[in-house]
């Protein structure tokens, strides 16, 4: 262990001054002793430039999981709502089909009846038209309330990765600090 004074010069000063070279030797063991004990206090507290490396992967490769983690979740979260619009983009052709057939069968009447039944046919047609009105509108609307969601996610995943990327920075600020 290194000392940052000169020990013997302390020694000479010390007999210079009246005390006997055993007195001076005692108290410069007891100045020693005590160094080396706040020393190793001061010490025991410190970390290594290798223990602050280690600790600094350990912080990136939890980042690392953290930014994997939300990117799992990302996907997955979006994959769900692709296959959800999927599955309305189905049942939507489904309805659109079935009010074709509809629409093709009442056309197919009203052609033997078309004298009969001509403003029969103009009320269907209105009716369907509301009834496809009405659909279009709650399509636009789960639409909308889906891309309200997705946006909803979206914004929440991106507080939730500046909440770890500010949390993270601030255990490393931390541990910065404590290692000066």
């Amino acid at each position: 262990r290194r000392l940052y004074f000169d020990t013997h010069a302390l020694v000479c000063l010390l007999e210079e001054n009246g005390f006997t070279t055993q007195q001076s030797e005692v108290i410069v063991s007891a100045l020693v002793k005590i160094m080396n004990t706040n020393l190793d206090m001061i010490y025991k507290d410190m970390v290594t430039k290798v223990q602050q490396e280690i600790a600094l992967q350990q912080v990136m490769s939890h980042i690392a999981g953290v930014k994997k983690d939300m990117i799992i979740l990302e996907k997955s979260e979006f994959s769900a709502l692709r296959s959800e619009n999927e599955k309305i983009k189905l049942e939507l052709q489904q309805i659109k089909k079935q009010v074709t057939d509809e629409i093709t069968k009442v056309s197919a009447d009203n052609k033997l009846n078309l004298n009969l039944e001509k403003s029969r046919v103009k009320e269907l047609h209105a009716q369907q038209d509301r009834a496809l009105t009405q659909t279009d509108r709650k399509i636009d609307t789960e639409v909308a309330d889906l891309k309200t969601m997705l946006e909803s996610h979206k914004l929440d995943n991106i507080k939730y990765l500046a909440g770890s990327v500010f949390t993270c920075l601030t255990v490393a600020l931390g541990f910065y600090r404590l290692w000066i």
